[in-house]
């Protein structure tokens, strides 16, 4: 029952989401077919969102895959009136593939696009910025944070994927390393003073925490 719950739910959102461009659709159906973890487009949806409401001018992702979540952050920086998205991956073919699909959305003059590690790119390159996506291995994320505080302006959106891990979070009987670093980070993020935080059940789990401090 609960199985079809989530599968139910998760067609109903994403029956909620507009009409995509066709190439963000050929990206989607490229997941499906070789099982690329990419957003969705409920999430996807969500995050443009965020980057809308907050009027980001200027986003990081750390994990951009091949530029699906790029595209959503991309989208809502243009109708904000401008300014830049940050995607960063360590694959040469991943960011091919992510010029080329952003190149055919274009909103590839949006883009700067990074080979390397995430956390020591975000380290290097001159923030603040409105908001940052944060996707890369799971075991990083709770060092990830201070480097993420630091570059993050005041006012300013983090955003965490797959923070339900597919409910290994709530299981006792999980005990991995990567289990673990995300109930820790889950834990720094809602009991500091400096975020105001909410766990979005959506897919896999967004965390959404606002700079405050």
């Amino acid at each position: 029952m609960r199985d079809s719950y989530k599968e139910n739910l998760e067609q109903y959102l994403q029956g909620l989401v507009p009409e995509r461009p066709s190439e963000l659709q050929k990206m989607e159906a490229y997941a499906g077919k070789y099982n690329f973890p990419i957003v969705g487009p409920a999430c996807g949806q969500a995050c443009y969102l965020m980057a809308r409401l907050t009027q980001a001018h200027t986003v990081f992702e750390m994990g951009s895959g091949y530029g699906y979540s790029t595209a959503w952050f991309a989208r809502a920086v243009r109708e904000n009136g401008g300014g830049q998205v940050h995607h960063v991956v360590w694959d040469e073919e991943l960011s091919r593939m992510a010029q080329d699909h952003l190149q055919a959305l274009g909103y590839h003059d949006l883009v700067q696009f990074h080979l390397g590690e995430a956390v020591e790119t975000l380290r290097q390159v001159d923030g603040p910025f409105d908001l940052i996506f944060n996707d890369i291995e799971k075991s990083a994320y709770p060092d990830s944070l201070a480097v993420i505080e630091q570059k993050l302006r005041p006012g300013g959106v983090l955003i965490l994927d797959n923070m339900l891990y597919s409910g290994r979070v709530w299981d006792a009987a999980e005990q991995g390393e990567a289990t673990q670093a995300i109930r820790r980070t889950t834990e720094m993020l809602t009991t500091s003073p400096n975020w105001i935080s909410s766990l979005l059940p959506m897919r896999d789990g967004l965390l959404v925490a606002y700079k405050a401090g």
